[in-house]
């Protein structure tokens, strides 16, 4: 993959707990790195296949690495300020990130109901375009 300019971590833009995480690391975290949906992500550009972003937050480096779920929100916070890169590495360290890829998965399986959650957030894409419309991208006469 070639090289990019900014790092991008991209969610689920249609899941409104994703949404609201997504504005936290954006109104609090200081980063370079792009945040964005993944709806309205360049996928083929960063790499990555929309099951990939269903089934996980992602990261595409700057420098071409990836990360998903927990490893991704590590890689988020490891290029962002220095209280956060401490936060990052404690999510690298092995007894850690042992128990982080567990707990993200519950949440993910359970993000519709937490704070902010909708019932739209527990249904795969395509569901989620059958009930409530296309998720965003133009359509091709647009």
């Amino acid at each position: 993959m070639d090289t990019m300019e900014t790092s991008t971590f991209v969610y689920d833009g249609d899941c409104a707990f994703c949404t609201r995480c997504a504005e936290f690391i954006e109104s609090r975290i200081p980063t370079a790195a792009r945040v964005v949906p993944w709806q309205f992500a360049d996928l083929d550009a960063l790499g990555l296949t929309a099951d990939e972003c269903e089934e996980a937050v992602q990261w595409v480096g700057a420098d071409g690495s990836r990360a998903a779920g927990p490893d991704a929100i590590a890689k988020l916070l490891a290029a962002s300020g220095p209280l956060w890169r401490v936060a990052g590495a404690g999510l690298r360290f092995p007894p850690v990130r042992a128990a982080a890829w567990p707990v993200y998965r519950w949440v993910a399986r359970n993000r519709h109901r937490l704070p902010g959650g909708t019932a739209a957030c527990s249904l795969p894409q395509e569901a989620r375009e059958r009930l409530y419309g296309p998720t965003g991208r133009p359509s091709a006469g647009a």
